[in-house]
């Protein structure tokens, strides 16, 4: 390894305004998640209704507060406009004799208009309820799943840095011409390939870590997965980094592919995790993508379930193989300028 050499590479990351994003954007969203731990995203969910001062029995809404958030206006004026606000999503509730009556504004998302069309009949129900015995199963957070995702989401575009740090960096050297005098200086096709693999894999592991260390909260017995999950994944990142500069004629084009990349990385492991049920056969294909292995692994010690034997030997798998894959596609275009 030619240190020299490598700290020239490290000196260029800090020309290049895109990876030096990519590493802090995940370390700042790590912050912000860090921050904002505390906040039950389960209130996003939980119905607002409206009602005028002075108009519903005491009974009725001591029962709407039960059921949401009850918010009480002057004139109907008012109330109507507050039902019209796309934003709010309120359900404004009136008295009707003895029972009520709910208006809404006609556009609004279908759980809240299934819940205002139902409420008058849930009112005049409710005394059936006292008939029986209602026992409440004891659950995790409703926003524990929002919150892992994002952490996960973090995480793996933190592992991403690699990738745009290599392909930036080499485009850049193919337009400025630095390439042809790597060409001529006594430095191997091996040894630079070595340097930007080296560069790119230090980023996304220093990346992922420091936002690992910021939003995760693992156990001692999970450090050592959690290293070995960011060390294969940040490997196969930085490679892809190589194979989209080797593939890219201009900046453009890599900055395209770069997002087409990145994009295949975040959005299939996600709808595989939230449609596809553990253990299945489908569930098992979707481990031919890398980030899939990567995904479940986080999910995984965030949840506190399962060993990460799996993921590991598919991420390690990944590694060598794409590897490989790499080295023969740069031995056949040597041989063809050749």
């Amino acid at each position: 390894m030619n240190w020299n050499a490598l700290k020239y590479q490290l000196k260029a990351v800090r020309r290049d305004k895109l990876c030096i994003l990519t590493f802090l954007l995940p370390i700042a969203v790590g912050l912000a998640l860090n921050l904002l731990s505390d906040l039950n995203l389960s209130s996003a969910a939980e119905p607002s209704f409206g009602i005028l001062q002075d108009d519903l029995a005491p009974e009725a809404a001591a029962w709407l507060q039960k059921h949401g958030a009850v918010t009480a206006y002057d004139t109907l004026g008012s109330l109507e406009a507050a039902v019209r606000e796309p934003s709010t999503q309120t359900i404004g509730v009136l008295s009707d004799g003895s029972g009520i009556r709910a208006i809404r504004a006609g556009d609004e998302m279908t759980r809240t208009a299934v819940t205002a069309d139902l409420l008058p009949r849930l009112y005049a129900d409710r005394g059936l309820m006292a008939r029986y015995e209602v026992t409440r199963l004891p659950s995790a957070a409703d926003s524990d799943m929002m919150k892992h995702l994002l952490i996960v989401i973090t995480m793996v575009t933190a592992m991403f840095m690699g990738c745009t740090f290599n392909a930036m960096n080499i485009i850049s050297e193919k337009e400025d011409g630095i390439l042809n005098i790597n060409q001529v200086l006594p430095l191997t096709k091996a040894r630079y390939t070595l340097q930007k693999l080296t560069v790119g894999f230090l980023g996304g592991t220093i990346s992922a870590a420091v936002t690992a260390l910021i939003c995760m909260r693992l156990t001692a017995g999970q450090l050592v997965p959690l290293l070995l999950l960011i060390l294969l994944s940040a490997f196969i990142a930085a490679l892809s980094g190589l194979f989209i500069a080797g593939f890219s004629e201009s900046l453009m084009m890599g900055i395209m592919y770069i997002k087409l990349v990145m994009i295949l990385f975040l959005a299939p492991p996600i709808l595989f995790y939230l449609l596809l049920p553990a253990g299945g056969a489908l569930r098992a294909l979707t481990y031919l993508l890398p980030s899939s292995a990567t995904f479940y692994g986080l999910m995984k010690l965030l949840n506190g379930s399962g060993s990460l034997g799996n993921e590991l030997a598919v991420l390690a798998a990944h590694c060598a193989v794409w590897f490989l894959l790499y080295a023969c596609v740069s031995l056949g275009r040597r041989k063809s300028l050749t």
